[in-house]
């Protein structure tokens, strides 16, 4: 097995440790006679399988692949559902069991689920297959701003082609669990992945639309990093990465000035954040003589409603993406790329 190419020593060291994590974990269940078919692993005969697996997964953006990929071979139960916000979930005994009676597990990875760290070990030493699907991403590719300290910004689903990245992940952490499919996820990937590039290709064309200088999105959190870069947008928001962190009358100052100064003409809400941080923006930009307008409420750490085309990624990014341009002054269809979304957008 070639090594991944790591730039961070620690990171490295942290790969040779989960080897010899994963080593000694398989010489464990060796030793103490246990049959690979008792567990629900990459070993497991397919033949013996039952249909439908079961797959358990955190955010809704996951949960949405997961059932993409999968197809009929599994079910697909979400822990965070519409408007929950993961940099605060914790998780209910519920959760824990359903993980743990789980055959797949599938999470965002890189801090974002933070309070269900302590559980994803928990389920992953009991010996369920437990996947990051941002884990072949190349490190290079991942943002790190410094309020992190040396950790990556996780929301890379705001990027399709990253997302497509974490596809892949998901197509062959189901086809090394379930082999005897492995093409059929595979090719589910596939199709899927030719979504993700037309919703890319969707994106660039409208956005193209939107005057340079119009090109600044203010949101309640940082959580469009990966968007502000793929598409180029200078991205700001109110608080950090994490909705943990509380926003300071400094800091909507300074968010207030670049409202002036840049003529900025909408800022943003988001479904699964308080807006309270921008309705304070809002007043304080009218104080300094500034009318800006909220342009729309986006998805950022979760989708919409189950059953709706927002409840899907492609229908959340479809809306936002909609959304920033038409509020930012360019021109996209009211409805969006597939004319599905569920209202006009202004």
């Amino acid at each position: 097995m070639q090594m991944p190419r790591y730039r961070n020593p620690l990171t490295i060291l942290r790969y040779l440790l989960a080897l010899l994590l994963s080593a000694a974990l398989l010489c464990a269940g060796v030793s103490c006679g246990e049959s690979t078919s008792s567990s629900p692993s990459a070993g497991h005969d397919a033949q013996q399988r039952t249909y439908p697996y079961q797959i358990v997964t955190t955010v809704g953006m996951v949960t949405d692949m997961a059932r993409n990929v999968a197809g009929e071979k599994a079910t697909v139960e979400g822990l965070m559902g519409e408007g929950v916000d993961p940099h605060l979930y914790k998780p209910t005994r519920n959760d824990v069991a359903a993980m743990l009676q789980a055959d797949v597990v599938m999470y965002v990875g890189l801090m974002l689920e933070g309070k269900l760290g302590d559980t994803l070990v928990k389920v992953a030493r009991s010996g369920k297959p437990v996947h990051a699907v941002t884990e072949l991403i190349d490190e290079q590719y991942l943002l790190a701003p410094e309020e992190m300290q040396g950790h990556y910004d996780p929301h890379v689903w705001m990027d399709p082609m990253a997302w497509a990245k974490c596809v892949e992940a998901a197509a062959e952490a189901l086809s090394e669990f379930d082999p005897a499919n492995a093409e059929h996820y595979r090719a589910n990937a596939r199709q899927y992945i030719a979504e993700l590039e037309r919703l890319d290709a969707y994106a660039r064309k409208v956005i193209e639309t939107v005057p340079p200088q119009s090109r600044v999105m203010i949101t309640a959190h940082d959580a469009f990093g990966y968007f502000g870069r793929a598409y180029g947008f200078d991205v700001r928001g109110i608080q950090g990465l994490s909705t943990e962190s509380e926003a300071g009358l400094k800091d909507i100052q300074q968010l207030v000035d670049l409202i002036v100064r840049r003529d900025v003409r909408a800022v943003f809400i988001e479904t699964s954040v308080s807006e309270k941080n921008i309705r304070a923006l809002v007043e304080g930009t009218r104080a300094r003589g500034k009318d800006v307008t909220i342009g729309g409420s986006l998805f950022s750490d979760a989708m919409g409603r189950p059953g709706t085309y927002e409840g899907t990624y492609v229908g959340m990014m479809d809306h936002n993406i909609t959304t920033i341009v038409r509020a930012l002054g360019g021109e996209a269809p009211e409805r969006g790329m597939n004319g599905k979304l569920s209202s006009p957008v202004k």
